[in-house]
């Protein structure tokens, strides 16, 4: 009978824990919605795979910016990539949030660094009914900072 006890509790425990792994394929629910999801990571938050597309793209002498939306999480983005030749300068990008009247709410920054094919991505900026833009900029004057339109 002890045998008996002790395998069905080891079984049990084996079925319990096999329950809390999730399954591959698994999509988790964005722990983040709008203006809650200001400066908080996309990655963090599962925002980078909650229905995300690239609203608008702006390049600087090959430092890339592109403006990331979740439609899931109702935020905004920017992930830089720096294609340039000229490794010798960091790259910094910038996502910009403002309200209908155009005034700048908040804005964000990161700074990639000069590794040719580096990348990364700012935190994030929330809420419908407000316009995002991304800049991208770099160390030395030879090039000004780009900005995209407002998304």
């Amino acid at each position: 009978m002890n045998k008996i006890l002790t395998r069905a509790a080891t079984v049990s425990s084996a079925v319990i824990a096999m329950s809390m792994v999730p399954l591959a394929g698994t999509s988790f629910a964005a722990s983040c919605s709008g203006a809650g999801c200001d400066n908080q990571g996309p990655r963090a938050t599962a925002c980078e795979t909650a229905n995300v597309s690239t609203e608008r793209t702006i390049d600087n002498n090959g430092r890339k910016a592109e403006l990331r939306w979740s439609m899931g999480c109702t935020a905004a983005w920017v992930r830089v990539t720096n294609n340039s030749s000229n490794s010798l300068y960091n790259s910094f990008g910038y996502i910009e949030k403002y309200d209908v009247s155009g005034k700048l709410i908040r804005s964000l920054s990161i700074r990639v660094p000069s590794t040719t094919g580096g990348s990364d991505w700012s935190n994030m900026l929330g809420g419908g009914g407000y316009y995002y833009r991304v800049c991208v900029s770099f160390v030395g004057n030879e090039y000004p900072m780009k900005c995209s339109t407002k998304f």
